[in-house]
């Protein structure tokens, strides 16, 4: 008898293409067929069954979210520190996740590397599949813009449309599995070549950062392409040096062949918030303008937000640093302090 998988036929969604993508990474259920159907005595006879089916038993490997009661997440299974109601993709995640990512980078991790792996790979990867499916909108109130395009919006756009035959729905479901499968290995594969070796980086420059001022509010890293925002809010609160108020980091841009002062972001989750921007009298500003307003020669340009700036040296990067700690972030643009003075 041929081996099976079983999810529901008719419109799919990315959390049952995501989980029987994982399934079939994992030598168990690699060599399995999937069956999409809604007919309860067909899918009796599948191995395993996920997002159909109204039960979730992992010991019958049945994963199905739908059923009144259903109230599993992250925490209640994995005692991590995620609310989300799992959808068949997080509860498959949960229990097979672990085995995915160790079979996608080949045994070459040691369990520690996987278990962070898994817990950043839920939090950037899968939980936001799991709250799309169960209906969790993502903020309170109307947003602001409207935001296209994200992985489950995109896996289901591999459904036959309105104008279009739908007599290659399982053809379009294997397409979509190839689809989330190839997003999900990039970010594994980036966590492992590209993520981590990028810690041991930033952790040094945590621990040197009284070597750049005596407040130790500037970090500074050599390698300007280093991903740092994640680990350092990690090793902060691992260090517990949160109260530091580390502000700044620097960093070199090898394709300007400049130096950048970052403002730290206000925490792990901003995007747009900061600790301190540059001052308000260096934003907007440019080269020979930059250097005459802030005293410090060799600017190349600082964020109308303040969020980022340049220089042309290092030494001059960490000027920038300094005096920005000295004047804090202020209120006032160039023209209005100009005015002010001249009153």
């Amino acid at each position: 008898m041929t081996s099976l998988i079983g999810t529901h036929s008719g419109k799919f969604h990315c959390d049952e293409a995501f989980a029987c993508f994982m399934l079939k990474q994992l030598p168990k259920f690699k060599e399995h067929a999937i069956l999409r159907t809604r007919d309860a005595s067909q899918l009796e006879k599948c191995d395993i069954v996920v997002d159909v089916g109204g039960v979730f038993d992992h010991s019958k490997q049945r994963y199905d979210h739908h059923q009144r009661g259903f109230t599993e997440t992250m925490r209640t299974l994995e005692k991590l520190n995620f609310d989300t109601k799992l959808s068949s993709a997080g509860l498959v995640y949960a229990h097979y996740g672990k085995d995915v990512i160790n079979q996608i980078l080949g045994g070459n991790v040691t369990p520690s590397m996987v278990d962070l792996f898994y817990h950043r790979l839920y939090e950037q990867f899968v939980e936001s599949i799991d709250a799309i499916d169960n209906g969790i909108a993502q903020y309170d109130g109307v947003p602001r813009y409207h935001s296209p395009g994200n992985l489950s919006a995109r896996t289901g756009q591999f459904n036959a449309h309105w104008n279009e035959p739908e007599n290659d729905a399982d053809e379009r479901f294997e397409k979509a599995m190839e689809f989330i499968g190839e997003e999900f290995v990039r970010s594994v594969k980036y966590l492992a070549n590209v993520w981590w070796p990028a810690r041991e980086i930033i952790e040094t420059a945590v621990e040197k950062r009284f070597e750049n001022d005596a407040s130790g509010r500037i970090i500074l890293i050599e390698n300007g392409g280093c991903p740092w925002k994640e680990h350092f809010f990690d090793i902060e609160a691992q260090k517990n040096i949160r109260d530091d108020n580390v502000t700044y980091i620097l960093f070199s841009d090898s394709t300007n062949a400049s130096w950048r002062v970052q403002a730290i972001p206000s925490d792990k989750t901003s995007s747009f918030e900061n600790r301190q921007p540059l001052p308000a009298a260096w934003r907007g500003l440019r080269d020979d303008d930059l250097s005459k307003e802030s005293g410090i020669p060799g600017g190349v340009f600082v964020h109308i937000s303040g969020f980022i700036g340049g220089n042309l040296t290092r030494d001059g990067a960490l000027a920038m640093a300094r005096k920005a700690l000295e004047i804090g972030a202020g209120d006032e643009n160039p023209e209005a302090k100009k005015q002010k003075m001249e009153s």
